[in-house]
């Protein structure tokens, strides 16, 4: 490809987009304010209350059944998906992780919803803070907007 060739870039302009929010209860000290900062990303780039939907599951493994099923609502245009999970000494972190990846992952592949993943996946509760607004940024924020984004890139890809 020729750096000639036209390229699209992404927006992250919310505006008049209905966005679902997954969130897991599990570690809900991490995942709340991963929700603050993904609800507070959104309506800082256009979203209104009202055009946003947050539900709550039990943990990091059901949020791939909700975000499918907001996808497959139609209603949607985007699905962020926000929780925790933080190694233990079993191998019950290996499996949720992959679970919850695998799932939100299939939701993303089929190419018509933006999805946003900001499941953190940790060794540490001093590394999910971390990515809260610590060093590493804020995965809340960062999983909305990239949800938007991939919204907006699908609807330049549909011109």
């Amino acid at each position: 490809m020729s750096l000639d060739a036209p390229h699209l870039s992404g927006s992250v302009d919310a505006s008049g987009l209905h966005i679902g929010i997954v969130v897991s209860r599990f570690n809900e000290n991490i995942t709340r304010a991963l929700l603050d900062g993904a609800v507070r990303a959104l309506k800082e780039h256009g979203s209104r209350d009202e055009d946003l939907r947050i539900v709550w599951v039990p943990g990091a493994f059901e949020i791939g059944t909700i975000a499918a099923a907001m996808a497959n609502s139609g209603r949607f245009d985007a699905v962020v998906c926000l929780g925790c999970v933080i190694r233990g000494d079993t191998a019950h972190f290996d499996y949720v992780c992959q679970g919850a990846m695998d799932a939100i992952g299939a939701v993303a592949q089929r190419g018509d919803i933006g999805v946003g993943n900001g499941v953190l996946t940790v060794d540490t509760l001093e590394q999910a803070q971390q990515r809260i607004g610590g060093s590493h940024g804020h995965k809340g924020e960062e999983a909305a907007l990239t949800a938007v984004e991939v919204v907006r890139q699908l609807q330049n890809l549909e011109r």
